[in-house]
């Protein structure tokens, strides 16, 4: 799946090249028919925020300590990239963990998997930005982050009648700098909203975060309770600004290379994790101990026919919002602690392909648009205020090595969210609606046939993000002993994102490890209730024998 890297506008931390960049994710290293001004990278310390000298450790833990305590066998339900970072995790602290997933593929919602045609059907267009160190971090050490195809961190937004707005972060300085000068030189706005947008960025807490990282941090997450359009109006925003520039920013999506969970796959079978696939969990099985404590006793698990009960040490639920909602027991809900998830409500969206005979985002050469034997466009992650996908990419371009077929051209990927109107319409009617809104973005497109289509819809995806909402998202150490959460909804100080769930997957781990005395002190005393059960049963079985 292709993947991104690009900086945010407002980034906490500094790059440590002025002009950070926007990459692709490919194995090709060479250059591949794109314009000179792109270079290709493959190194993640030189090109992305180093945020391990000075950010906030909430965004980026320091290196967890070598565990000592007693080996532990832990059980994870879901293969996604926060089931997965729990794994790696825990089997550097030399623990043993197997992994269930009722899917027949890894990567959870940023997962993809290949038609009967050889065609990759994704899962959503997703961007992560430049200081998504968790994410870096992992990738080096499952060796998947030598296939990165460096963009030049700009913004581009394509407007009606294919009018080419940009918000350029190439600067020689970083954060917040290149950030207030992207927005005062940008011509996707006029020149009030770019003052206005420019004054309100300079009162942001990114100006704190350059002396006081942990402070900005902390202000952040106290205008939890005022929507972004609220606070930024506040600051002297302004509409116009939201709505050509900022809405389609933020429906962007969080996506990653698929080829980076198969090195995550084997990373963790090197280590002795094994996943079990197709293994859904149909129950967790619970019960209380002699002076009232809760704890699982097991997961009741099926695949197809075949049933059976895993029993582990811990218990990590690596879920999506509607996925933890239908794992946990309903009697669970007496607890503040898991009732207040339900308040957390999913998103849909909808993602659409199209295959065409031709480059569509080719804007300045009508001939050269026709051309299949040669890629032409805008290779970038794209904006749009004026249709229904704010977000989109020619991946034929900007990921050529799973994408790009000889003789055929633009594969667009679209992303439609909130994608509650087309959840209910059919497939042709999504693809119609689509392809009308793409030609109206690039009207030198006319006359081009789309050869091949996919929607993939997904009914609740990332939770709906809102004022007050943060207090519900749950710590990843619950009130059982035994049972830990994981995933990008969890409490962790990045949005509900694939940083995020990363970032989950290392709180778990440190709280498993933490309690490791602990679960097994409570592993003894449930295996001496148990023997103490299965002894009055057989004094039991014994009297009424006696008794015959």
């Amino acid at each position: 799946m292709a993947s991104s890297v690009a900086f945010p506008a407002a980034s906490v931390a500094r790059t440590r090249k002025g002009n950070g960049e926007f990459s692709l994710s490919g194995r090709r290293r060479q250059l591949w028919k794109v314009p000179q001004r792109l270079c290709v990278r493959s190194s993640l310390d030189s090109n992305v925020s180093d945020m391990s000298v000075n950010a906030p450790k909430g965004l980026f833990p320091p290196e967890p300590e070598h565990y000592r305590g007693p080996k532990l066998k832990v059980a994870i339900i879901g293969a996604g990239l926060a089931g997965m970072s729990t794994a790696v995790e825990l089997l550097d602290q030399g623990h043993e963990v197997d992994i269930y997933d009722s899917r027949s593929f890894i990567g959870g919602k940023v997962g993809s998997f290949v038609d009967k045609r050889g065609n990759h059907i994704e899962m959503g267009l997703h961007v992560f930005f430049g200081c998504y160190n968790n994410l870096f971090r992992l990738m080096k050490k499952v060796g998947a982050e030598q296939n990165l195809l460096v963009k030049d961190h700009t913004h581009t937004f394509v407007n009606k009648g294919g009018e080419i707005g940009e918000l350029d972060f190439r600067f020689p300085i970083g954060a917040p700098l290149h950030g207030i000068r992207a927005f005062l030189t940008t011509n996707q706005l006029k020149t009030y909203d770019k003052a206005r947008n420019a004054v309100a960025l300079a009162l942001s807490p990114v100006v704190r975060a350059l002396v006081d990282p942990d402070g900005a941090l902390k202000d952040i997450r106290d205008l939890d309770s005022v929507s972004f359009s609220d606070w930024f109006m506040s600051k002297g925003g302004t509409r116009m600004s939201i709505q050509r520039m900022w809405d389609p920013v933020a429906y962007a999506l969080g996506f990653i290379d698929w080829r980076q969970h198969q090195r995550s796959l084997k990373y963790i079978t090197d280590r002795g994790g094994r996943f079990h696939l197709r293994w859904g969990c149909r129950e967790i099985l619970y019960d209380k101990s002699a002076d009232g404590e809760t704890y699982i006793a097991g997961l009741a698990m099926s695949k197809a026919t075949n049933k059976k009960v895993v029993k582990a040490d811990a218990y990590v639920a690596a879920c999506d919002v509607p996925g933890i909602k239908r794992l946990l027991p309903t009697q669970w809900r007496e607890w503040e602690f898991f009732d207040n998830i339900y308040q957390l409500v999913g998103v849909p969206v909808v993602t659409v392909q199209l295959r065409y005979n031709g480059w569509v985002t080719e804007l300045q050469d009508l001939e050269r648009s026709r051309l299949l034997r040669k890629a032409a466009g805008l290779d970038n992650l794209l904006y749009t205020p004026d249709a229904d996908f704010s977000c989109f990419a020619d991946l034929a371009l900007a990921s050529p090595e799973d994408y790009y077929i000889e003789g055929q051209g633009s594969l667009l990927q679209c992303v439609l969210t909130p994608g509650d109107p087309y959840m209910p319409l059919p497939n042709d009617e999504i693809i119609k609606r689509v392809s009308k809104q793409v030609l109206t973005l690039f009207p030198s497109s006319q006359g081009l046939e789309v050869t091949w289509s996919s929607v993939v819809k997904i009914g609740q995806s990332l939770y709906r993000e809102g004022p007050g909402k943060d207090p519900f998202r749950p710590d990843q150490k619950t009130p059982i002993k035994n049972f830990f959460l994981a995933g990008s909804y969890t409490k962790q100080d990045y949005i509900d994102s694939m940083e995020g769930a990363t970032l989950s997957g290392r709180q778990a781990s440190a709280y498993i490890c933490d309690a490791g005395e602990e679960l097994v002190a409570l592993r003894k005393k449930i295996a001496t209730a148990i023997d103490s059960q299965v002894q009055a049963n057989a004094l039991y079985t014994k009297d009424k024998l006696s008794l015959v």
